[in-house]
């Protein structure tokens, strides 16, 4: 079951922010906010523990073989001609 209460809304600048009240406190420092009809729905965005170094160390290498691509350098051109 889902709980609801009542929340002020105020200006911080010019945006509007919402109180978000003790017991729905997001973790993180940025949320995801999306507007479903009327209603708005703040996702929170939690990075992954350890950050792109931990993700990246859980990818498998890449063991194919690349080909060579013939791609030499542009020509040079005068800008003044």
């Amino acid at each position: 079951m889902s709980q609801s209460r009542s929340a002020s809304l105020f200006r911080n600048g010019r945006n509007q922010a919402v109180r978000i009240p003790r017991e729905f406190e997001l973790e993180g420092s940025q949320v995801l906010i999306r507007k479903d009809g009327e209603s708005l729905v703040i996702t929170p965005m939690v990075k992954p523990a350890g950050g792109l170094a931990a993700l990246a160390a859980k990818w498998e290498a890449i063991d194919d073989e690349f080909p060579e691509i013939d791609d030499p350098p542009p020509e040079p051109v005068d800008p003044f001609e």
